[in-house]
């Protein structure tokens, strides 16, 4: 068996979990209710609790691993914690009694007695020497308001969580950018909870739907409890936050930036060096900021994903199909999730017979249009894309819907080009432009583009409200047609080669708009 260890390290995560705890205990927790534990207090210092591993990690910013080792430290090092469980080995849900040395209320002197109980306890241990003047283990900074995540289990971002701490060590302001339901927000949440030792001087998380200038100040005077003079305008309590916050390194997370000079750089341009930005938006920033960039899941990690939520024992016999589920949601985290929870809701639904309604119902399909309220999002699959919508302009809306006409596969720009509104060419640069800049569309190669699947959905769908979408059908065809008429009836290697990117619009084409051209070439 393996030497358990109750060093510095061990005892700061057990310590973090207790604090956590009391701190949901007392209704500290702005998103408190967002935690699933039932509490039933038999005096002011014996509880009997019952939850899950994972809430138990969503509330400690620990692993359910480290979780588990906590307890099991509470329980058997401790000795202020009793196991209730029927059935102990591999469960998932925990049911203990909890026994504090003072009032749940008197939060500081039960972790201080928690210190001083595991040094005694430590020290008690062969071959520990009895430590002086040893520095003390850093604690997780008091000062911060990181809401909720709500998501079952972290995957397929480890690297990208390690290049962002890089990128904050060595910059004043990083954004992660990204198409919408990506993962932007969760990544900057999942940073921020394993960074609250680094970060002394709090961790205030804004929201850039709302006035980030009047979110800064509230935490500054509830959290940092901060006396603002009454004359100072918002822009000036701004500054004077900024300028009178607690000793230590601070990170301000804005997360959802649409705007960024009205929404940030307004408030934030200029700040004491002690400060770190991380802002979350779909848009391309541009330097100074340093931009860290996500896409979609890898296609084991979309899988892996999928199988923490429903379970293994769901998708082992439908490998085949869940690995082609994954490919119809375009490994898109946010549709990943959706569709893992309607079927966890739903034991008796099938993988095949899932996809085979999503091929039918398409974004319409209510697992991606129905959230769940443990999720953090509010928003379903179109309805995030519809925020992006919102923001282009005309050519813009008009360039993503004829887009949608071509294969799922990457778009030779050449034919896009040939398309025309009113027999007029058009120039689909800017619009094109736009689309990137908020990641509506993907640049593959040289002159070459793709649409995400779901939003190649999406944009299917708006065009079905278009005016002009017979015209976009036609004109579309009409370029289709040009290419295929340059195909020699006995094609060189060379001109196979150079036609073979339009091969599969060619055929989208033939199987899905062939009543726009006839007949006129066989296909």
């Amino acid at each position: 068996m393996a030497r358990v260890s109750y060093g510095d390290d061990v005892k700061a995560r057990v310590r973090t979990l207790l604090e956590r705890f009391l701190a949901y205990a007392n209704d500290e927790l702005e998103d408190g209710e967002l935690y699933k534990i039932a509490l039933n207090w038999e005096t002011p210092q014996q509880v009997i609790v019952r939850t899950q591993l994972r809430v138990l990690a969503e509330l400690s910013g620990l692993n359910k691993e480290q979780v588990r080792d906590a307890l099991n430290a509470l329980k058997d090092f401790v000795n202020i914690l009793e196991d209730l469980r029927a059935q102990k080995r591999g469960s998932e849900t925990w049911h203990f009694r909890l026994k504090l040395w003072h009032d749940k209320g008197d939060k500081d002197r039960n972790l201080q007695k928690f210190d001083a109980e595991w040094q005694r306890r430590r020290e008690e241990l062969p071959g520990v020497q009895r430590g002086k003047g040893r520095k003390t283990q850093p604690q997780l900074t008091r000062y911060e308001n990181i809401p909720f995540s709500g998501v079952v289990e972290f995957i397929g971002r480890e690297t990208k969580l390690q290049e962002l701490d890089e990128l904050l060590q060595k910059n004043p302001q990083v954004a992660i950018v990204g198409m919408g339901g990506v993962g932007k927000t969760e990544l900057a949440l999942q940073y921020a909870k394993s960074h609250r030792v680094t970060y002394q001087g709090g961790i205030c998380w804004l929201s850039a739907v709302q006035d980030v200038g009047v979110q800064l100040v509230q935490f500054a005077v509830n959290k940092l409890q901060l006396k603002l003079p009454e004359e100072l305008d918002l822009f000036g309590r701004v500054q004077y936050c900024l300028s009178n916050w607690r000793e230590g390194e601070v990170l301000l997370v804005i997360d959802n930036v649409s705007n960024y000079r009205d929404e940030v750089r307004y408030y934030l341009e200029s700040v004491p060096s002690k400060f770190k930005q991380l802002i979350t938006t779909r848009e391309k920033l541009q330097p100074p900021i340093v931009r860290l960039d996500l896409v979609v899941l890898k296609p084991l990690d979309a899988m892996q994903l999928l199988k923490s939520i429903v379970g293994e024992k769901r998708l082992q016999h439908e490998q085949l199909i869940t690995e082609k589920l994954c490919q119809w949601l375009g490994y898109l985290p946010l549709g990943l999730e959706l569709v893992g929870r309607y079927l966890l809701g739903d034991e008796e639904l099938s993988l095949a017979e899932m996809l085979q309604d999503l091929e039918k119902e398409r974004l319409k399909n209510p697992a991606l249009v129905e959230v769940p309220q443990e999720m953090k999002t509010e928003l379903g699959v179109a309805a995030a894309f519809e925020l992006s919508w919102r923001r282009l302009r005309e050519n813009a809306q008009h360039l993503g819907c004829i887009l949608s006409l071509f294969a799922l596969a990457p778009i030779p720009w050449e034919s896009v080009e040939g398309i025309t509104i009113n027999n007029e060419a058009q120039n689909w640069k800017q619009a094109r432009r736009e689309l990137l800049q908020l990641h509506l569309l993907q640049h593959k190669d040289e002159g070459v583009y793709q649409l995400h699947p779901l939003l190649r959905e999406f944009f299917q769908s708006k065009l079905t409200g278009l005016e002009q979408k017979e015209e976009f059908k036609r004109s579309f065809c009409g370029v289709m047609v040009g290419v295929a008429k340059g195909i020699s009836q006995t094609p060189t290697l060379e001109q196979i080669k150079n036609v073979a990117p339009a091969i599969p619009h060619l055929a989208e084409v033939a199987n899905n708009l062939i009543q726009y051209i006839g007949l006129v070439f066989d296909f």
